[in-house]
Formats: C-alpha cells, structure tokens, sequence
C-alpha cells in the first residue's frame, strides 16, 4: 500500500508525470536502437534477392500508383496460420531495395508476399480485368484499362538513377542496358543473356498475351516475381553478428 500511495505522488503531479514518462521512454528507446550499432548489418543477406528488373520495376510503381497497397499487404509474419497459408515467413532482406517497402497488416485481399508463380498469367489477366469472375465475393475494382495503356520505358533508365541514388546497387552497365532490358522480357525470342546475367531468375515472356508492352504486362511481371527470388529449400538463417 506504501508503494501505491507514493504512485499517486506521480498520477496527480503532471509535470513529475511527464518527467517520468520522458525517462521511461529515452531507456526504451536505448534498449531498442544502442544494439544496432554493434551489429555489422541490420538485414541478413540472402541469396538469390537482387534488384527489380526495368519492366519489374515499372510494374511496382503501377502496383503502388493504382494502390494496390491498400488492400494487399506484403508481409507474411511468422506465425502458423500465415505461414500455412501463404508459406515461409517474409525476410527483411526480400524488401531491402523496396522505396517504399510494402509491408503492413491491412488486408481486404489475400497478402501478395509469396504470389509469384502462384496462378498463371491468364488468370492474372481476367482477375485484373474482371475480379469477380475469379474471386466471385471480391470487392476489388476493374483494372482492364491496364491492357490498353502502352509503355514504352523511356525514363526507365531515370527511374533507375533515383532508385540508385536511394541505395539500390543498379550498376552503370544495368543503367545503359535499361531501356534494352525492358523491352526484351516480354519477348522470349529476343537475345535475353544479358538480361538474365544482370537480372538472375528474371520471367521472359509477353505476360499479357498482347502484342506490344503494356502496363498489364509490367504489373504481372512484377506480381510474378514476388516471393520466388529466394530459395526457401536451401535458407538457413543466420544471426547477425
């Protein structure tokens, strides 16, 4: 009962309230962030994460404009029902060159993390441009006009440069390959060894099924993509020193 009575000292003097609860918060926030100055990286690295591709690229910036964001978080926490459904835990080293970075818990739909190789190109195709004709209880609005709207990459290669600028590793030769790069993934005939040298694992194909690149085509690229640079098979993780 002492300790109690000297407490309510504390609750009814706001000024000694508040120094108290500045004290408390400054050693929290010691005993969060002082570790992370011991540590040699704060994001384990993985094999097989690297840069968006041009058209990869492109389509996360027409995810995040048309905000795709707001219903479909990235970001699979490590707990058994979400694991079990949408597979292995996220690692931060999968977004590292996210600007911004996707995750969240919001979900109106189904968390994206792992989408990449899940449903076919086709059925990207109809649920953008009919939602309800795949998922009948969808609430997701139509994105037909994505197919209609052509892109052609010419501030690609300026996208990039910002992207660079932020810490992305996109080298001079990714740069001046850009535009080159972004047009031959959606082409399976075209010479590609140089994309994929650049880009390891990156899906060459016409997404859209339609002649030309179109934004349907950068936004599949992009949705292919996510959750299959990582080899879960082989990781084993590593604690930071």
């Amino acid at each position: 009962m002492a300790i109690l009575d000297k407490h309510k000292v504390i609750e009814k003097n706001a000024s000694l309230l508040l120094v108290f609860s500045f004290l408390v918060v400054t050693i929290g926030g010691i005993v969060e962030i002082a570790p992370l100055f011991y540590l040699e990286n704060t994001i384990e690295e993985v094999d097989g994460v690297r840069p968006y591709s041009p058209l990869e690229l492109t389509g996360r910036d027409i995810y995040i404009r048309e905000g795709c964001y707001v219903c479909h978080s990235q970001m699979i926490r490590p707990m058994r029902d979400e694991v079990e459904r949408y597979g292995h835990y996220s690692l931060a080293a999968e977004s590292m060159y996210d600007h911004p970075f996707q995750w969240g818990s919001k979900r109106t739909g189904p968390d994206l993390a792992r989408v990449g190789g899940r449903y076919s190109d086709e059925w990207h195709v109809d649920h953008m441009r009919d939602p309800q004709s795949v998922v009948p209880e969808s609430v997701m609005p139509k994105y037909a006009f994505l197919e209609r709207k052509m892109i052609d990459g010419e501030y690609i290669e300026d996208n990039m440069r910002v992207n660079r600028m932020v810490g992305v590793p996109y080298t001079d030769e990714m740069l001046e390959n850009a535009q080159a790069d972004f047009t031959v993934q959606i082409d399976p005939f075209g010479d590609t060894d140089g994309l994929l040298e650049r880009y390891p694992n990156a899906q060459v194909r016409n997404f859209d099924g339609a002649p030309g690149i179109s934004e349907m085509d950068a936004l599949i690229a992009y949705l292919q993509m996510l959750g299959t640079l990582v080899d879960f098979s082989t990781f084993e993780p590593v604690a930071n020193r």
